[in-house]
């Protein structure tokens, strides 16, 4: 049985809610985490025996990751009914299964990174620009394109209604633009690829299509969560519509409209009004805080009630945490932002090894994490930057995912570039790619066995490399056994750095990417428990997942304030405290009451609120050599400067 005494009366009524769909206002370090977890391991553990499933969506597979092995904790060998997911790894799955109804392969391959999209978007301009009928812009590049074409996919625009819409808009070229999307959408489907803005815009399309699937997601997963749900954008709250409708009594959301911080990807605070109009979702809130010291509670407080926009009826948060050093709280002024960063690396490495590994470094922007960074190496603390991570930079880890993608899919060009490319920097034997596409027309083979034929009539190849492209790859090949393919070529790899290499760099990164590898394989085998996971599947969630290796633990953090969301630390050091900063010069332009200040304010109540310990504060008078204001956050925290 769950014990749920430790739980307060709020987080307890939200775990045994049976009164239809819920919303609940969770605010920052409320336990919401614990609560959803909960809540599924009590449905599953009073439903054993039954076969309904659970459908939990999130936003990050850190979260999803972390949420499993709480409910696997509650109510171990449970796992199997539950699919806790990202949005874009539930939209890759129902286009694996039902995807034929677009004329999309359940082994379509996912665009993880721009350079990809680019290249198929010139191959469509290439192709339009052979016909005749009309002519594109002579400056239609793609690169230029592609923000264009992404925007009209995150807004699920249908092909035959773009030229329309961008007409009424008064877009520029709006008819040779729709023709590009349209093309562009076509492309994808011809090449049974997917990037990002398409996995979502393919299956609200599919859903939209097929009312008999939406009904039979339902019949499988009786309960559908969502976390974060302020984060959604329009085109996910369309699914999230299609597959909780017509009955969406078990329908249970967690969000908290002071931490919509993604108004730029389409978050908005229209969509909890939305949720309640169209769900008439009953409502609780969670306003007791866990996390921050009291007096961090009531700077949140203070500033966050100054946005115009918030729920009615909001409660204000509330300390839990009893007692409190006097410097729980610095503020500090410098002359330039120079002195600040180098003050911030002092104090920080004046710390203790214990204290520091509790320290974080937050600022609005890029530029002055890369300023505080430096200034922190240079005080000799590590430095952590947790920047996302598409493709991996190693050459053992490139050839791998290359391979894996080639198995998948027979005449993928692009990833047969790629394998020749890390296999010339560790083995320094050049495979030209004409040969390889010749033999592979003329012999009916696909590309990855015809690169394989080339590369085995080298006299100068190894016996190690012969034995595995000969023997060790033919379990992938005839049983797609990845793992112990994968295996191999790290053990491969491993007695290649120890000899001389043509390229020395080939190893950049080497040990913290099988670390990374062994990671993400570990967690795509956990969330698919009980279920044999499929290349086609593996590559798609490997292709969705950041590579970012995990923080040594002796590095500082330095984060955005984006990337800190949803993250606690025990010594928050928020610096750039000034106009044009936090807020931005875009808020500041836009006014005091603009949606944009709005989110600006929630930005700097996400940062503050991440704090377990001690809050400091720091701003400068020059900025990267423009003179600058305070930021009025600090005043309306009633900050006294």
């Amino acid at each position: 049985m769950i014990d749920l005494s430790s739980l307060n009366e709020n987080q307890r009524e939200a775990v045994l809610w049976d009164k239809g769909p819920l919303l609940v206002l969770a605010g920052p370090g409320s336990g919401k985490t614990r609560v959803l977890t909960s809540r599924i391991a009590r449905i599953l553990e009073q439903s054993a025996g039954q076969h309904f499933r659970i459908l939990a969506l999130t936003f990050t597979n850190k979260a999803a990751a972390e949420m499993r092995g709480r409910v696997e904790e509650l109510v171990p060998g449970e796992l199997g009914r539950v699919r806790l997911t990202t949005f874009h790894s539930y939209a890759a799955e129902l286009l694996q299964q039902h995807g034929n109804h677009l004329s999309f392969r359940p082994d379509f391959q996912i665009l993880s990174n721009d350079i990809d999209r680019e290249a198929l978007l010139d191959d469509v301009l290439e192709q339009l620009r052979k016909n005749l009928t009309y002519s594109l812009p002579g400056h239609f590049k793609a690169a230029q394109l592609l923000p264009a074409v992404t925007r009209l996919l995150e807004h699920c625009i249908p092909p035959d209604q773009a030229e329309v819409l961008l007409q009424q808009a008064n877009v520029e070229n709006a008819i040779p633009l729709a023709r590009v999307y349209t093309a562009y959408r076509e492309a994808l489907r011809r090449t049974n690829s997917l990037d990002f803005p398409s996995l979502i815009a393919e299956s609200l399309d599919l859903l939209s299509k097929l009312p008999f699937l939406a009904k039979h997601i339902r019949k499988i997963f009786k309960h559908i969560f969502v976390d974060e749900f302020q984060d959604t954008n329009h085109s996910q709250y369309r699914i999230l519509s299609l597959i909780a409708q017509p009955d969406p009594s078990t329908l249970f959301v967690v969000a908290d409209d002071d931490q919509i911080i993604y108004q730029w990807n389409g978050a908005s605070p229209k969509r909890i009004q939305a949720l309640r109009d169209d769900f008439g979702v009953s409502e609780l809130q969670l306003p007791e805080n866990y996390r921050c010291p009291p007096l961090v509670i009531e700077l949140a407080n203070a500033l966050i009630e100054k946005n115009l926009n918030r729920a009615a009826g909001k409660k204000p948060l509330k300390a839990v945490k009893q007692g409190e050093s006097d410097d729980v709280v610095r503020v500090l002024r410098f002359d330039s932002v120079d002195e600040e960063a180098i003050w911030v690396a002092r104090d920080i490495s004046k710390k203790s090894l214990e204290e520091r590994a509790s320290c974080a470094v937050l600022a609005r922007t890029k530029k002055l994490l890369d300023l505080a960074g430096r200034k922190l190496e240079e005080a000799g603390v590590p430095v952590y930057f947790a920047a996302r991570k598409d493709e991996f930079k190693s050459a053992p880890l490139r050839m791998l995912h290359a391979i894996l993608r080639l198995v998948n899919s027979k005449e993928d060009k692009q990833s047969l570039a790629r394998l020749s490319k890390a296999f010339y920097e560790l083995e320094g034997i050049n495979i030209q790619m004409a040969p390889i596409l010749s033999r592979a027309s003329a012999d009916g083979e696909d590309l990855l066995r015809s690169w394989l034929d080339e590369v085995k009539q080298r006299d100068t190849l190894e016996e190690r490399t012969r034995r595995l492209l000969e023997t060790d790859i033919r379990p992938l090949l005839n049983s797609l056994n990845y793992r112990g393919f994968a295996d191999s070529l790290f053990g491969w790899a491993e007695v290649c750095q120890a000899s001389s290499q043509p390229d020395e760099s080939a190893f950049n990164e080497f040990e913290e990417e099988q670390e990374v590898w062994k990671i993400l394989l570990a967690d795509i085998t956990k969330k698919f428990e009980g279920e044999d996971v499929s290349l086609h599947q593996m590559l798609h969630e490997l292709d969705l997942t950041s590579k970012t290796p995990p923080k040594p633990p002796e590095a500082i953090p330095c984060f955005t304030i984006h990337a800190s969301k949803g993250m606690e630390f025990g010594h928050v050091y928020l610096i750039g405290l000034v106009e044009d900063q936090l807020p931005s010069w875009a808020a500041v332009k836009k006014g005091d009451n603009s949606l944009e200040m709005q989110e600006e304010r929630r930005n700097c109540f996400v940062a503050i609120t991440r704090t377990q310990e001690t809050l400091t504060m720091t701003f400068s008078a020059q900025v990267f050599g423009w003179n600058k204001q305070p930021s009025r956050f600090l005043r309306e925290m009633g900050i006294e400067l």
